[in-house]
């Protein structure tokens, strides 16, 4: 892959969750490309494996349910084995679900089972929602912030547009990439005595495998929420993974960012600025 500038990361050990997915991989192969040890966590092992394979020697594949604290720590163990203790984290698993996800943007006075409201979101599905995004972070964090207590690490984390005006139809989402934005704080504080960097990348809007379904119909022409969303896009257009990639490096480098902790970066062409008028 191409970057955008090089850094040196010859000295870091890895560890990123969601790696299977779209954003994820490519945040592993950069780091890999920059000589970093990458281990990628992912519920889908096939997906892992692919990206491993891709990025050779440097990654390792570890099949992991990152809501399961002992699957945590087998891999916690697979990492040592093979490397050491782990100096970089990298929290991107998460998600939304359809079971919590309203059809209307606006409540109406219809409460009829022909339009799935607020009222009818399930209750497990909100609980899936705010566990992948915040359980997840919490758990990999104690497995892994455990290594970095007494020689210093960098901890990413993945939030979201939504952490800074929630989206429609959404509100679990919306609630726990807020969360996500929060708890990214509450770690810059709490670890930085022991030299230990916490931020966190808010993205705009990017096609992933995901979203992909609400943002383009199966012909391949825009949605109305596509349309929604690149008007209040001033860059008019969807992210590409290329455009995170100088962050992530900027915020991975102890040399450029080692001053910097406890922030969320917005990437999103102007999407967080804009008012609407």
């Amino acid at each position: 892959m191409k970057l955008p500038f090089q850094i040196d990361l010859t000295d870091k050990i890895a560890v990123i969750t969601g790696a299977g997915g779209v954003l994820m991989s490519e945040f592993a192969r950069a780091l890999a490309a920059c000589g970093a040890k990458v281990a990628l966590l992912d519920i889908n092992a096939e997906a892992a494996v692919a990206v491993a394979a891709s990025i050779g020697e440097n990654a390792l594949a570890i099949p992991t349910d990152c809501l399961d604290k002992s699957e945590i720590a087998h891999a916690a163990e697979v990492v040592h084995d093979k490397w050491g203790k782990v100096n970089f984290l990298i929290n991107g698993a998460g998600g939304n679900n359809p079971r919590a996800t309203c059809d209307n943007e606006y409540m109406t006075r219809d409460l009829s089972d022909d339009v799935k409201s607020f009222f009818h979101l399930e209750e497990d599905g909100l609980r899936f929602v705010f566990d992948l995004n915040i359980t997840s972070a919490f758990l990999v964090t104690q497995v892994f912030a455990a290594d970095m207590v007494e020689s210093g690490g960098n901890i990413l984390n993945v939030s979201s547009m939504n952490a800074y005006h929630p989206l429609t139809k959404i509100p679990a989402y919306s609630a726990a990439k807020a969360g996500i934005s929060n708890f990214t704080e509450w770690l810059a504080v709490h670890f930085a005595p022991c030299g230990i960097r916490c931020n966190a990348i808010a993205p705009g809007f990017f096609v992933t495998n995901q979203n992909r379904a609400l943002l383009f119909r199966e012909d391949g022409t825009p949605t109305p929420r596509t349309g929604k969303i690149l008007a209040a896009t001033p860059m008019g257009r969807f992210g590409e993974v290329s455009d995170l990639i100088g962050t992530l490096l900027w915020l991975s480098s102890d040399e450029a960012s080692g001053f910097v902790t406890g922030i969320t970066v917005p990437v999103d062409g102007g999407f967080n600025a804009y008012s609407g008028v």
